[in-house]
């Protein structure tokens, strides 16, 4: 599953460009990664053990202590969880990493899923179309993109969003390449892409859950596009709506007597058009979300 120390990974490669610096790996940045949370996830732990404690403690405290009842088992159980020889038998089993040179193969040793042991799913080694999406976000929050370029070629992972974090911000045709003094203002998406099929008609598909690849001869030249899984819906389009930008984003255009008749489904005005549906694995992180996480585990101090 795709977390966002996948996302700080592209804002590391991309900071690093600017300063012909060297970023840390990828196995660095998830190991990093699973550490913070766990340590998060036990203090968190810890707290809500501790306000147990203190409402079992207030509400049960009799006024006259020396008319105090035995301890109720509840209680005893709480405060023995808070004992320090019980917060060493209660820390959640660790991630055990094996490395080899610069690839590292990670497993997790616990039999429960938890939020830190996302990231370790994926072996860095492992092959994944991928795309990445750099977002510039205004003051307001408006969102805004910069740059969207991924590939349906399965590739290493770290090697595929290192390629694509610096492919999607600098080499969109669509817009100018992202300059260093824009990075403070942007968030980055990753989508892994998985589960492809071809759609029985332009319709075999559902709305938030898949992307859509279409390709399609027009004009005697054959074209292709797609869109992940989240574009729809974060533009408020139905199926309908979806296809036909799609369309255009592939360079058809309407001719006029559809302008005229203004009825008929313009894939249905195109020769040989088929739809292939996926899935996407989606992570994301700001920039700011991004310096707060390098703080905690002192990662910025590291580069100076």
């Amino acid at each position: 599953m795709a977390s966002p120390a996948h996302a700080y990974y592209c804002f590391e490669v991309l900071a690093s460009s600017f300063d012909e610096s060297t970023h840390p790996t990828l196995d660095k940045i998830l190991e990093l990664y699973r550490t913070s949370s766990s340590k998060h996830e036990d203090e968190q732990q810890d707290s809500e053990v501790e306000q147990r404690v203190d409402q079992f403690t207030t509400e049960d405290a009799p006024k006259d202590e020396s008319q105090a009842p035995p301890q109720s088992r509840s209680i005893s159980r709480l405060q023995a969880m808070d004992s320090p020889s019980r917060s060493e038998t209660s820390t959640p089993s660790s991630v055990s990493i094996r490395s080899s040179n610069s690839q590292t193969t990670s497993s997790a040793t616990t039999g429960v899923t938890t939020p830190s042991s996302y990231a370790s799913r994926l072996n860095v080694t492992e092959s994944y179309p991928m795309f990445v999406t750099w977002n510039s976000i205004s003051r307001s929050g408006h969102k805004s993109l910069r740059g969207c370029i991924g590939t349906f070629e399965a590739l290493p992972l770290e090697k595929g969003l290192e390629q694509y974090a610096l492919t999607s911000a600098f080499e969109d045709t669509r817009f100018s390449p992202i300059p260093a003094s824009l990075i403070p203002n942007l968030s980055c998406s990753l989508t892994l892409l998985a589960d492809f099929e071809e759609c029985r008609n332009a319709m075999d598909w559902t709305l938030g859950t898949h992307g859509i690849r279409i390709n399609f001869m027009h004009r005697y030249r054959r074209h292709g596009a797609t869109y992940l899984p989240d574009v729809a819906v974060e533009q408020g389009w139905t199926k309908e709506e979806t296809l036909e930008s799609l369309m255009r984003k592939a360079g058809w255009e309407p001719g006029p007597k559809r302008l005229l008749r203004g009825s008929s489904k313009p894939w249905e005005e195109v020769k040989d058009f088929h739809v292939i549906r996926y899935t996407g694995l989606k992570a994301s992180a700001s920039y700011t979300e991004w310096q707060e996480w390098r703080e905690s585990v002192n990662l910025a101090s590291e580069d100076t």
